[in-house]
């Protein structure tokens, strides 16, 4: 992978920030996966835009070259990509590993970086409170409110943000004292000795979560975590053309996060009920019709029903082999990412009589003559 981003991006260093924001929406467009384009170029792309868009980070880049990671960037695949499993139910929340130095000759290396990154306007980062966990519900509809898409008001019990506190998890006006553990620093050392000399890891401090110090007066309420267990109701947007099991992201509606961070995401999974008369296959739609005998002798015209509620005369063609289908354009399920629609696709059985009485017999016995 190359690292001269203005390359990537095919424009100059000295270009503006619009002629670069032009430049990312094309190359995306063009290379976009959901698109059939190249993931790796996607990436690529990705990586160098959210480097240069930033005033900063291109500032350090134009200075020093690819000296730090240039994070996700802009994401793809629309509403429903780019989860965050690290708080997924069942996926539990991942503890950070924190920064691996080393220590030669009493010297710890972690100070000259870190001077080195402050220098350049880079702050140490020091990881506080865990962001809210993601939420993934299931929503049942029926087959028709998927056909014309309809807006739901979902409840669900949930982690929510305590209001005692505002979501702090304590008083801000009562103050801090600085944490005994950690010393303030937000951090503690693990040292370990190895062949190589001194193996220090740095892990954030377990007693202040981080922040160096600890509120003199914690909520009662939700015990300082500034969350407590509630019920949150959201509305969701169907959009006509929705398929079983799709994904639709609300930003922000899952989990609260601890002491006043970002709540999580809710992911609501869409499930389409069983129809009695309808097989869905894509966006189209299947119906099973019983024809009589004589209808299809005398040629007579049947009805069928569609999925938004009218009735369609039904017409065979002469000489139809029955183990084909009828096909009626544009009446199954809308498209979800497109204009128009699927097909209504009707699946024949000839109905036969039970017993035929003597004059039946006799009639389809002169029928017969003239085949």
């Amino acid at each position: 992978m190359t690292n001269d981003y203005y390359k990537i991006l095919g424009v100059n260093k000295s270009a503006s920030d619009e002629e670069i924001k032009k430049a990312f929406r094309r190359l995306a467009h063009k290379y976009h996966p959901d698109k059939g384009g190249d993931e790796k170029k996607f990436k690529e792309i990705n990586e160098a835009y959210s480097v240069l868009s930033d005033k900063n980070k291109r500032t350090q880049y134009d200075k020093f070259g690819r000296i730090f990671s240039a994070g996700a960037g802009p994401g793809y695949g629309g509403e429903g990509a780019g989860f965050d499993f690290s708080g997924w139910p069942g996926f539990g929340q991942a503890e950070p590993f924190g920064e691996v130095k080393f220590d030669f000759e009493g010297g710890d290396l972690s100070d000259v970086f870190e001077a080195f990154f402050e220098g350049l306007g880079v702050k140490s980062k020091r990881r506080v409170y865990r962001r809210g966990a993601d939420v993934q519900i299931a929503q049942e509809i029926t087959l028709e409110e998927a056909f014309k898409g309809i807006e739901k008001e979902i409840n669900y019990r949930i982690a929510v943000s305590c209001e005692k506190c505002s979501g702090l998890g304590h008083d801000p006006k009562s103050g801090f004292d600085k944490c005994s553990v950690c010393d303030g620093r937000g951090e503690i050392k693990e040292t370990r000795q190895s062949f190589f000399g001194n193996f220090v890891q740095v892990k954030p401090c377990r007693h202040c979560s981080g922040a160096g110090q600890i509120p003199k007066s914690s909520c009662k309420t939700c015990g300082g975590s500034g969350k407590i267990a509630g019920e949150r109701k959201v509305k969701i947007t169907v959009r006509p053309g929705i398929g079983d099991n799709q994904i639709i992201k609300v930003a922000s509606a899952g989990e609260a996060g601890e002491k006043g961070t970002e709540a999580g995401d809710l992911y609501v999974k869409i499930k389409i009920r069983p129809h009695q008369i309808f097989e869905r296959v894509g966006d189209d739609l299947v119906i099973k019709k019983e024809v009589k005998m004589t209808d299809l002798l005398l040629g007579k015209k049947n009805e069928v029903p569609t999925i938004s509620g009218n009735k369609l005369t039904l017409e065979i063609p002469e000489n139809f082999d029955l183990k084909n289908n009828l096909k009626i354009s544009k009446e199954g399920m809308p498209h979800f990412n497109a204009f128009g629609r699927g097909d209504l696709i009707v699946s024949l059985t000839v109905k036969t009589p039970k017993k035929l009485g003597h004059k039946a017999k006799k009639i389809l016995e002169e029928f017969e003559k003239e085949i």
